[in-house]
This record gives C-alpha cells, structure tokens and sequence, in this order.
C-alpha cells in the first residue's frame, strides 16, 4: 500500500471533487483516479461511489478515510521530526480560530515565528464547531476557541485568557454618554452582529436571554473585519469583546461601554488533538506559550 494513494484518498474525500483534488496533489486526474482504483484493489473493497462525477464514498470507504487520515497525518508529523532531528524544524501548523478569538493571534505567532522559523502558520477563521471537525480529521493541528461555553471532545484544553464584552455605539446614540449600560438596554439598539453559526454569537445571545430580551440584529456578518467597519461607520452598535477595542483605537465618533449584569466572562484557549505523539508542531507551539501576555486579548477599560 503505498503512502500516496491514502493521501489522494485524503484530498478527494476534502475536496470532493476529482480535477480539484488531482490539483491539491500535484498530478492529473487520471493518475488520482488510477492510484485509488489500486486502493480499492489491495484493500479488496469500493471506496468510492463512482459515476460522472465524484458522488461520495461508500460506507466501507469512510472506515478507510478515517485510517488514511490519521496515517497521512503520522507520516506528515514523521517528516517534521525528521527535520527537527537534522537542522531544525520545518512544517506548517493549520490553526482553526474562532473569529472572535483572532485578535489574540500575533500573542502567539510571534514568539513561535521568532522560535521556529521554518515553520509555517496558517490560520483559518472558522466556527468552534468545524475546528471539531478539523482535529478529527487532521485537516487542524490546533484550535483557539472557548473552553467553557461549548466544550470540544477527544481534545487537550490550555486555556489562555478570560472574555469581557463591551457595548460600542455611535456618539450621538442615546446611551453614548453612559458609564455603564446594561444588556437589556443594549439589546434595543441596532446591533451587527457576528452570524448564529458562530459560538460568540450564541453566547451573546444567550446573555441577552438571561436578563429577558433579545438582540435587534440589523445586521450579520461571519467577518470580523465586516464587523468593525460596520461599528467604524458610525451607524450601529455592537456587543464585542476586548480584543477587539485596538481594532477600533482612533476611530471617531464612537462610545466604548462596559457591560454589566448578568457577569460574562468566558474562557479562550488552544485545543489539540488528544493523542501521543503530539506533532512536532503543535508541541512547538504549545513550547512558545511559557511567559506570554494575555493582557492585551483581555483588554483593560
């Protein structure tokens, strides 16, 4: 069996889709399709529903997905110890983010770039949920998510630093000269708001709930950049955490409101596949946490 035809295996069942995942291998779709019929012929089974186009993989076919998953992810983790072992190391780490969690990210790349520069970080904003996903499919090394809203499974938590949330609203907005403001008066204002399939949004509005009422969300975005350029122009409010004030430093215009009752503070931090070996990755990054400042995601009014 060769190592090869598990990693064809890997992209087509990632991209589903024969051209596109020919692509992500480096090789045409002819040798993709060929290499998995030799699977499929070692292995004594159909892999893959077969017909014009790529339709998914059989029962049996996700039983194997599951083992070349964690075997293409092994031998991955093998080549960067191997490189580790002869000048250093080099690899890429895929860290899943919940969007909400994303400025905290130059706290940690930079002592990892500064640590271990052949190692390449790539971050990808997504939803608690699909970095679920993502650990159990080897598609992330790690995730910075909450730990104690929606706890993940099968993961090891390091939490990081706690979340506060803070009302912005326009200058000439009736609570704009407010010291403090409550959520129920934050809920009447026309909110943007981060989308539903994003954890902060649920627990904003589960906040909400708590006292009796209900976001007025005029607006949606999965974008955190959308979002801050929504609260930059002046024309709604929003509900947003800590990290996000160096964000909004010199805009114009705008009031920055702490929060209060019921007490919300929740915990962000790295999760990582709970499983030995760690990727030679992954323990680097977890090696660059020792003496980091979380003051700066945590924010201070």
């Amino acid at each position: 069996m060769l190592l090869r035809h598990l990693q064809y295996l890997t992209a087509l069942a990632r991209e589903r889709h024969f051209a596109r995942a020919a692509a992500a291998c480096h090789v045409t779709q002819p040798t993709l399709s060929a290499g998995i019929k030799q699977l499929e012929e070692q292995l004594g089974l159909l892999v893959v529903q077969r017909s014009q186009r790529f339709e998914g993989l059989t029962a049996e076919g996700e039983r194997v997905l599951a083992w070349a998953q964690r075997i293409t992810a092994d031998a991955e983790s093998l080549e960067q110890e191997a490189s580790r072992l002869r000048q250093g190391l080099v690899g890429r780490l895929r860290l899943g983010v919940v969007p909400a969690a994303l400025p905290a990210i130059p706290i940690l790349a930079l002592p990892l770039a500064r640590n271990h520069p052949g190692v390449t970080l790539t971050v990808l904003s997504t939803t608690s949920i699909d970095i679920q996903g993502g650990l159990d499919e080897f598609r992330l090394e790690a995730g910075l998510t909450y730990l104690d809203n929606e706890p993940l499974s099968h993961v090891r938590p390091i939490p990081l630093y706690r979340e506060q949330y803070v009302l912005i609203t326009p200058s000439g907005s009736e609570f704009a000269d407010r010291s403090r403001i409550t959520w129920k008066e934050a809920a009447s204002l026309p909110l943007c708001l981060l989308t539903p399939d994003m954890q902060n949004r649920r627990i904003i509005n589960s906040h909400f709930a708590e006292v009796g009422a209900r976001a007025n969300a005029a607006l949606e975005t999965n974008s955190v950049f959308t979002l801050c350029m929504l609260v930059r122009s002046g024309s709604w409010s929003s509900v947003l955490t800590h990290g996000f004030l160096p964000l909004l430093s010199g805009a114009t215009g705008i009031s920055i409101i702490p929060l209060e009752g019921p007490a919300a503070a929740h915990t962000v931090g790295l999760v990582v596949s709970d499983r030995d070996p760690l990727p030679p990755t992954v323990t680097a990054l977890l090696g660059s946490l020792a003496g980091l400042d979380w003051s700066p995601a945590e924010g201070a009014l």
